[in-house]
């Protein structure tokens, strides 16, 4: 039947006719004096888009479906309010472009060639773009759609007042490079308001399309401020970065910088280096294969950034085998030190010997005191777990693990739970940040369980003998932009409980100034005694700290103290006051005052009640010699305390934001 349809003198002829057609048009568009048609063509589209077009010397059609124009000689102005006269300025120009879109107004060229172009293009933040098609440049539709672009040499310049961008591009095509990457090219300039450079090598044809198939290979070695990037692999889209895949080193002097540069708000660091394989599919940024330092510590894992809504959402697990501690300290707000001061026990020792500080060292603050950025905790959501296998050179506290689980919604920042390895037990909590009031308003609360006492101060000599376990409760509400400023206006409570343990008595001395005592022990040494109980537990108003209770009982002293600190001022006032079950000779025992500032804490014996005590021996001495020793007996008036009773107020929750109780261990 078909071969009957064929032999039709009908159907015949009508295939005659078509053939005919488009010989004959073939024959127009090949022999048609095109280039006559260059003036009007230039007098209509500089007409239609307001601004100059002109094709100074030649200009040549090949007609069809997709129509080739060629334009030697290209001059096609910018809009007046643009910085550069030329949106394209080129030697010559070839593209395609469809025709069945153009009837419908839309342009599509799926292929752009420029010989010696100098290309300028400029954005506003009212949207007008210098490439809109249109004489109303804000217009996003008019915005042609290219595929690829293919280009010899020249030069390109971009201006976005928005993204602080102000570059320049010098590109040459270099036939001796790989056929894979022969385009070179140089990039200076300002990049979001900071000087920008950048050198690499690229594939011939730009894609600017989802719509092409074959990827665009690319190799960058960029730096911006303090910034380093390097990476190697193809992108399938340069217009929206779309099927990007590549290798990445990159390396600075904060990671925090990367918000002002990619819109990321990540946590203050110390100096990192970090590699790994980026890649975009659609709206979903992948960093995987994570792998690099931040200060001393390393770090590894993955992060997932996801821009499809209106705020990001940034995903991931980072861990670290080895956590520096002083890695820490621009996290938290802290300066980063310059050098490290080595604590020796002897060094610690002596900080229980009265000392006062010089004006410096009262000034100085010790919590942090940088402010939160409110901007960037509401630009980005994230849901990211961290957690540290070991950490390393801790001098005040021993800290051997840490994990955590952030969490960022709109503005309100959480660590839930955070838990940190404390020697041998556990601290373990959350904290709530909302900064969507101003001052931000926080809330933590914190559970210290089982701590070892002898692991608990690894700086001072006479602890490390003792035995028993320790544990304890923060629980503070209050409101600022940083950490010194919530501390300073924190209501809640604090309390620290023990049990049953023991401890050096030789400290426990040295802290009342019992000479008869110290004598013994330089001749026999040091020995440990029985700890009965011991508690401290302070009401929280306001950033002060008002004591409930503090005792420490053993079965040779029992200490009693109370006092203030100011977390608003940072200043201690606490006295204890030591009781010996013992008598004693050679003992000037008087209260213990605990003063000075965080940052440089004094400690010694009550100045009016030793100056008493030892008037009265001078004042004896003066009758007998050996009258004055009257005055340094100690008759031991301690008594033991009521244990069950202190820990019980210790522990008890006596304002809303303390939530719970500790049991104290070993009772």
């Amino acid at each position: 039947m078909n071969k009957a349809f064929f032999q039709s003198v009908t159907v015949r002829r009508g295939f005659i006719s078509v053939a005919a057609v488009v010989l004959v048009l073939a024959g127009v568009s090949f022999f048609f004096p095109w280039d006559m048609l260059r003036g009007p063509l230039n007098r209509y589209v500089s007409d239609q888009l307001g601004r100059r077009f002109e094709i100074t010397q030649r200009l040549s059609v090949h007609l069809g479906i997709t129509t080739t124009v060629r334009a030697d000689g290209l001059a096609f102005a910018n809009p007046d309010w643009a910085s550069e006269p030329y949106l394209v300025k080129a030697k010559a120009a070839e593209f395609d472009i469809k025709i069945w879109p153009l009837i419908w107004g839309r342009v599509e060229l799926p292929r752009i060639a420029l010989f010696e172009p100098q290309v300028g293009l400029q954005i506003e933040p009212d949207g007008r773009r210098t490439w809109a098609l249109s004489r109303d440049t804000s217009d996003a539709s008019a915005t042609p759609h290219i595929g690829t672009i293919t280009v010899d040499q020249g030069s390109l310049k971009y201006r976005a007042g928005q993204q602080g961008a102000d570059v320049t591009a010098i590109f040459s095509l270099v036939a001796e490079d790989s056929a894979a990457l022969p385009l070179r090219y140089q990039v200076s300039g300002t990049w979001k308001e900071q000087a920008f450079t950048a050198s690499g090598r690229a594939g011939g044809a730009l894609a600017l399309s989802r719509d092409v198939l074959q990827s665009f290979p690319i190799e960058v070695s960029a730096q911006l401020g303090q910034t380093q990037l390097n990476a190697k692999g193809t992108v399938e889209n340069l217009q929206e970065f779309a099927g990007l895949s590549a290798a990445f080193d990159i390396q600075g002097n904060n990671l925090d910088e990367l918000y002002k540069l990619a819109g990321v708000v990540l946590p203050s660091t110390p100096p990192y280096k970090l590699r790994g394989q980026l890649s975009k599919q659609g709206d979903i940024w992948s960093a995987g294969q994570l792998r690099g330092v931040l200060g001393q510590s390393d770090i590894s894992g993955q992060l997932v950034l996801d821009t499809s809504q209106a705020t990001p959402m940034l995903t991931g697990k980072m861990q670290s085998n080895v956590l520096d501690v002083a890695d820490l300290r621009p996290v938290i707000g802290l300066p980063v030190k310059a050098s490290k001061t080595v604590v020796t026990a002897a060094n610690a020792n002596r900080a229980h010997v009265s000392a006062k500080p010089n004006t410096t060292q009262l000034t100085r603050k010790a919590l942090p005191t940088a402010t939160l950025d409110m901007v960037r905790l509401k630009s980005m959501n994230a849901d990211v777990i961290y957690s540290a296998l070991d950490i390393r050179h801790v001098e005040q506290l021993p800290l051997d693990k840490v994990s955590a689980h952030v969490r960022l919604y709109n503005g309100v920042i959480q660590l839930d739970p955070l838990a940190l390895g404390v020697a041998g037990g556990t601290l373990a909590g959350r904290i709530t940040i909302d900064a969507n009031v101003v001052p931000a308003v926080f809330d933590t609360h914190f559970d210290l369980r089982a701590v070892l006492l002898n692991q608990l101060f690894p700086t001072i000599q006479t602890t490390q003998t003792g035995v028993g376990k320790i544990s304890g409760r923060v629980a503070l509400k209050g409101r600022g932009n940083s950490v010194a400023h919530m501390l300073g206006s924190a209501t809640g409570d604090v309390a620290v409980l023990m049990g049953k343990g023991e401890i050096s008595n030789i400290l426990l001395e040295y802290l009342g100034l019992d000479g008869g005592e110290l004598i013994k022990f330089f001749l026999r040494g040091d020995r440990n005694v029985q700890l009965r109980c011991a508690a401290a537990a302070f009401d929280v108003k306001q950033g002060l700290m008002s004591s409930k209770v503090i005792v420490l009982d053993t079965t040779d002293t029992v200490i009693h103290g109370s006092g203030q600190v100011s977390l608003a001022h940072e200043t201690l006032n606490i006295l204890l006051k030591p009781e010996p079950k013992d008598p004693s000779i050679l003992s000037l025992r008087s209260p213990l005052r605990i003063g000075g500032t965080f940052a440089a804490p004094t400690a010694g014996p009550d100045e009016l009640a030793l100056g008493a005590r030892a008037g009265l021996a001078i004042a004896l001495g003066v009758v007998n010699p050996f009258l004055a020793l009257l005055a340094t007996i100690e008759t031991g008036p301690g008594q033991d305390v009521d244990c069950t009773g202190a820990l019980a107020i210790a522990s008890k929750a006596s304002n809303p934001a303390a939530k719970a109780a500790v049991k104290p261990a070993g009772q």
